[in-house]
């Protein structure tokens, strides 16, 4: 559900930016009190495990669409809502400026739509419900998934209400939400039954983890060494080999927006526009999770694959390398965010005492 840049209007997309930095600024203001030593390589670990998740789409059966994994749910659990929101400011980051998945000028209505309505709504106003008096696997299979498909219907409206307030009139807004509503209903689903996978899991190995994070405690002398190692062992997994197997179906907010207008992106000719794209072009150095190519090599590769029907999996060390680099720069933005925060948090204690 990454916005392109043309589905929105510079206004929008400021107004978003804006709005995003103000959640982002109020968060790192409020895990000075929790953030320690022990939680910051989780927070880089599970960054990087979203970034390589979200590189597998997987079909939507009889629709020809495809979905993925958002992640925001994730890691609003195991981090608590403002370090996983920052956590997922940082995904999209790394996406959108080395990646050219999602556009820069819509990373405001991404990070609202990906982040913020997972992290502070459907996490501490569903999810804490389900499980605030009792946990167990449950409760977390319910409260997981209630809270990824309310997160994501609620940031699938937003999208179609950003497109209608950038003025996009080719996208009706009825037929627009006809068709966004449903297709994320059902990725919802599945989104809701991998978090509680994945929650289930880190719960029966490290049920302080997800406690504190509900309260807002550091982690002070939890050993979290074999979750580490088994997150960044999937990272390594998920991202070098089983991307290859994603789906090669147009993802729920491209299908919907072909079938409202015929076509899965639309063009803009506005200036700011045309900056900010030749701008993202000559960051991107993976584009599409891949290497770069002449139109003339990519035309022959159209060809070849069109012509091809066992395409898949697409067997690409493009592929491999975006997955396995995208984690290790997530993780690395994410690391140094977060000493810089413990390093601003320590000078200031030594100056109040």
């Amino acid at each position: 559900m990454h916005m392109a840049d043309a589905l929105i209007s510079p206004v929008v997309g400021g107004t978003m930016l804006a709005a995003a930095v103000g959640v982002a600024a109020y968060s790192i203001k409020k895990i000075r009190y929790d953030l320690d030593e022990k939680k910051i390589p989780l927070m880089g670990v599970m960054g990087a495990f979203v970034f390589v998740s979200q590189m597998i789409n997987f079909t939507i059966p009889g629709t020809g669409s495809s979905g993925h994994l958002g992640g925001g749910l994730l890691l609003a659990i195991l981090l608590g809502s403002h370090a996983g929101f920052l956590t997922m400011a940082s995904v999209l980051l790394i996406q959108a400026l080395f990646f050219g998945d999602g556009g820069l000028l819509a990373y405001g209505c991404n990070l609202f739509n990906l982040g913020f309505y997972t992290c502070f709504i459907a996490y501490p106003l569903i999810y804490k419900c389900f499980t605030r008096k009792t946990t167990n696997s449950k409760k977390i299979f319910a409260a997981s998934m209630v809270s990824a498909i309310v997160g994501l219907q609620i940031g699938s409206f937003s999208v179609v209400l950003e497109t209608l307030l950038s003025g996009k009139t080719e996208l009706h807004f009825g037929a627009f939400l006809l068709m966004m509503q449903p297709i994320h209903l059902a990725i919802g689903v599945v989104e809701g039954f991998a978090t509680a996978t994945v929650v289930t899991f880190v719960w029966k190995a490290r049920p302080e983890i997800i406690e504190n994070a509900a309260i807002g405690k550091s982690h002070g002398n939890i050993s979290t060494k074999k979750l580490l190692i088994g997150l960044a062992a999937a990272v390594i997994i998920v991202g070098g080999a089983l991307s290859w197997f994603a789906s090669a179906n147009p993802d729920g907010l491209e299908w919907s927006i072909e079938k409202t207008v015929g076509t899965e992106e639309l063009e803009s000719s506005d200036k700011i526009h045309k900056i900010i794209s030749e701008i993202q072009e000559k960051t991107a150095f993976l584009p599409d999770y891949g290497f770069k190519t002449d139109e003339k090599s990519e035309e022959t590769s159209e060809k070849t694959i069109g012509s091809n029907e066992e395409a898949w999996p697409a067997m690409n060390a493009g592929t491999s390398v975006s997955g396995i680099v995208g984690g290790i720069l997530t993780l690395a933005l994410i690391a140094s965010t977060g000493i810089i925060i413990i390093f601003i948090k320590r000078r200031k204690n030594r100056a109040s005492a």
